[in-house]
């Protein structure tokens, strides 16, 4: 699953449409509308806007190197 599948999850398990979604997290439907379909270059901060809706927030973390 990847973060655009995921946020469309969350967004039907709240029973929002993505205008609704848009509107309560500050963000344009365009946005929400390519970052369901899995557009590749999303703004961080704006995925974040997002996420904050649901009480979460999306971060880097390092990767371990063997």
């Amino acid at each position: 699953m990847n973060i655009g599948e995921y946020i469309q999850a969350k967004r039907k398990l709240h029973g929002l449409t993505q205008v609704e979604l848009a509107e309560r997290s500050g963000v344009g439907v365009r946005f929400v509308r390519e970052l369901e379909r899995g557009k590749s270059t999303v703004q961080l901060d704006k995925v974040n806007q997002v996420l904050a809706l649901f009480g979460e927030e999306l971060s880097p973390t390092k990767i371990k190197m063997s």
